[in-house]
């Protein structure tokens, strides 16, 4: 009887996990599109462009899932959402995948029943103040009025900075950027504290942008990157994988250029990212070519960096460890193979 229970007990393990592997994904297909959660509007990251098509590095996550699955970027349907709807959002299936400039933390997956797919940006808290000040360091900040976005990390962060640091703190919570970024802008707060990439995305929605400096210090660790329910491994390794395909793209010499030239390598591991050798996009789903329609339509990791917020954008964040591995960075993709 024992055996005959183990074995009704793992069939229905398979069966169950089964189940959930169809999910999100059987939904999608059936859909025609992705519904992708993203910021209500964060310059480089997610925010609608001068033709009023939605366009920056979170945006692409998005498309690159949306290729993944229909080799067509555009099958993504938008939902812009505060901080504070986000998650909620998630978890009542508003949307299959959160794409908007969120931090990982051990609390949002046991509390909130989430899994982040993986880390796509490695970013900080900062500070940003006026240049007038001449303000050197964030030691310098105590008794300042300090502007924060609610229902993000950044509150307990900025407590625990100046708590340890025996400094006072007047703060400040605003219900969104638009807010945030009005009441600095009015003077209602000296500082302005969020991730350090937000801050860069934020100084230029102030009239002034060269009045203000992000100042060096970074006060914690914010791993961003796309959200998912738990319960549902495949559509996990789906957005997980389609994120690596970009780093690994990279690490590979494969972009936006180079396509043609990767289709015809005798190279292992480029013929498994093409998709010549191997079963890796059928085991998920997908097609054999899922990595190469994801190049194809938003490039590689370096592509998307660059474009949306690093050099040739005008935001100009500065790689730092968001480099690949290879080059002095902590970007790391887990091999196809």
């Amino acid at each position: 009887m024992n055996r005959i229970a183990t074995a009704l007990a793992a069939a229905g393990v398979l069966l169950s996990a089964g189940f959930a592997q169809a999910g999100t994904l059987a939904d999608v297909k059936a859909r025609g599109t992705l519904k992708c959660g993203v910021s209500q509007g964060l310059a480089g990251f997610s925010a609608k462009d001068d033709k009023g098509q939605w366009a920056g590095f979170d945006v692409d996550m998005c498309k690159a899932v949306a290729a993944a699955i229909f080799d067509d970027a555009s099958k993504v349907e938008y939902v812009p959402l505060s901080a504070e709807a986000r998650f909620p959002a998630l978890q009542k299936g508003e949307i299959d995948l959160l794409s908007r400039n969120s931090t990982w933390t051990m609390q949002r997956e046991a509390d909130l029943g989430l899994l982040f797919a993986a880390v796509s940006y490695y970013d900080g808290q900062g500070f940003m103040v006026p240049a007038a000040k001449n303000v050197m360091g964030a030691l310098e900040l105590s008794g300042s009025k300090v502007c924060t976005q609610a229902g993000t990390t950044s509150i307990d962060n900025v407590q625990d900075y100046f708590k340890q640091n025996k400094m006072e703190l007047e703060l400040t919570l605003l219900p969104n950027v638009d807010e945030l970024v009005k009441a600095y802008a009015d003077g209602k707060c000296d500082v302005l504290t969020t991730d350090v990439s937000q801050l860069y995305a934020l100084r230029l929605k102030l009239a002034k942008p060269a009045d203000y400096v992000v100042l060096p210090d970074v006060i914690s660790k914010e791993p961003l990157g796309p959200v998912v329910r738990q319960g549902d491994d495949n559509w996990l390794n789906i957005v997980k994988w389609s994120f690596y395909a970009l780093v690994n793209a990279e690490e590979l010499g494969i972009s936006t250029e180079t396509l043609d030239q990767a289709a015809k390598s005798e190279k292992p591991d480029v013929k498994r990212f093409v998709g010549s050798d191997g079963a890796y996009g059928e085991k998920l789903g997908l097609t054999k070519d899922w990595a190469m329609r994801i190049v194809k339509s938003v490039g590689n990791y370096g592509e998307v960096f660059e474009r949306n917020i690093g050099a040739q954008s005008k935001l100009g964040i500065p790689r730092g460890i968001n480099q690949l591995w290879s080059a002095g960075g902590i970007q790391y993709a887990p091999p196809i193979r």
